[in-house]
């Protein structure tokens, strides 16, 4: 029966054929036909290769619509600052007693915040965080003081990207319950970060393909210039 739904999903979409953002969307969320509310998700082909320092590709965004995702946020932290996690939020907020639980295997968390003083102490959880993509890293605002809008960032639709070994990134960009210009609006706001983030080691058309699909649906083909100016370069 899979098969059958598979088939039937990809009816009415030409795979070698880009689609402007509008009408991708729209074939996408025609598609999202599972008893849940599908994510709908963003795959880019970027014109890097990031076993080389100066290509790697590595950011984080607010998507204007939320992700439709509810985030557990877990702050390294202590005194005031860990109050402060709390009142802003933050689901699980600890130091040496929250390093245990992560050394012990007890990751409840989806985003992970530190202030700095806490580095040398998360820092040890480099093995387990670092694979998870949960490491915090003050390039995408995750060690810092100002707790609070961190936190909130997390919570309101923070979507942190970083390049795959085959020169690809993949996110969540909203809900297949999702409005269509709600769905563009993130989407676009989502390559646009990708763009800004071009590193100096980029040669040649940057954003080389962008693909949209929900969790159970084919993947539909974007027509990069529609993405707005200057996102295929």
């Amino acid at each position: 029966m899979a098969g059958k739904r598979i088939k039937s999903a990809r009816e009415g979409i030409e795979r070698v054929k880009s689609y402007p953002l509008d009408q991708a969307v729209k074939l996408v969320k025609e598609r999202a036909t599972a008893k849940f509310d599908e994510t709908i998700e963003i795959a880019m082909n970027l014109g890097v290769d990031p076993r080389h320092a100066d290509q790697m590709v590595r950011g984080v965004v607010s998507l204007p619509n939320g992700t439709g995702r509810t985030l557990r946020v877990a702050v390294f932290a202590r005194g005031p600052k860990a109050e402060e996690a709390k009142k802003a939020g933050a689901d699980i907020v600890g130091a040496e007693d929250l390093v245990e639980s992560v050394q012990k295997g007890e990751i409840n968390f989806d985003r992970c915040i530190a202030t700095p003083d806490m580095m040398p102490l998360v820092g040890r959880l480099g093995k387990v965080l670092g694979p998870r993509g949960l490491m915090p890293n003050p390039k995408v605002g995750t060690v810092t003081n100002d707790i609070t809008s961190a936190v909130k960032d997390a919570k309101g639709g923070a979507v942190e990207f970083r390049v795959e070994k085959a020169g690809i990134i993949q996110a969540g960009v909203g809900k297949a319950s999702f409005g269509d210009t709600q769905l563009a609006e993130n989407i676009r706001a989502f390559t646009d970060a990708v763009q800004r983030s071009r590193p100096a080691g980029a040669k040649g058309t940057f954003i080389q393909r962008v693909a949209l699909s929900s969790t159970m649906g084919p993947g539909v083909r974007v027509d990069t210039a529609s993405l707005g100016a200057g996102s295929a370069n």
